[in-house]
């Protein structure tokens, strides 16, 4: 078995705390809030050589985002094993202008899943390997709650209010 070798990088200091970054040679593959070593998952291999440039850009776009310098990500992206279907929702969460909101709903009717699929697109809105960079954050409820999200529902707000999103409580406006 062939196995994608894998680098990380930590980005200490960030409003939201640390994040840990992987990326192979092609792309940005994971971004974790989570602490603990460093463990490949399985089918990847940990590198001991240096990490690729881009995993010095992605650390630096996040850096800019984090002061206010930048609101947009241009990293590429190697995101493995993601599904067709999370691939169409994240290539709709990149559409979400910084410092707006939409709701689950919204994201299923823009992929014409109709009301229905919007317990769909939560699905693949939780499974974003690389939030931030592809904003999961932006994704609230219909009633402008906050639900899931991977680095929990204290850093989704503050994701939120760094981007001027007024948040009260759990809830967006």
């Amino acid at each position: 078995m062939t196995r994608t070798e894998v680098f990380s990088a930590h980005l200490p200091g960030t409003p939201v705390g640390t994040l840990k970054l992987w990326a192979t040679r092609h792309g940005l593959r994971r971004l974790d809030f989570r602490a603990g070593p460093d463990l490949a998952r399985p089918g990847e291999q940990l590198s001991s050589e240096p990490h690729p440039p881009l995993l010095d850009a992605a650390l630096d776009a996040l850096r800019a985002y984090f002061a206010g310098r930048s609101r947009d990500f241009d990293i590429p992206l190697d995101l493995g094993g993601v599904t067709e279907f999370q691939q169409r929702v994240y290539d709709h969460l990149v559409t979400i202008p910084f410092g707006r909101v939409t709701s689950y709903g919204d994201v299923a009717r823009a992929l014409d899943l109709g009301d229905a699929g919007a317990r769909a697109v939560g699905g693949a809105v939780g499974s974003n390997p690389v939030a931030i960079v592809i904003p999961c954050h932006r994704v609230v409820g219909s009633d402008g709650a906050l639900h899931g999200f991977s680095g929990g529902l204290r850093r989704k707000a503050r994701l939120l209010r760094l981007e001027g999103i007024e948040v009260d409580g759990e809830t967006a406006s």
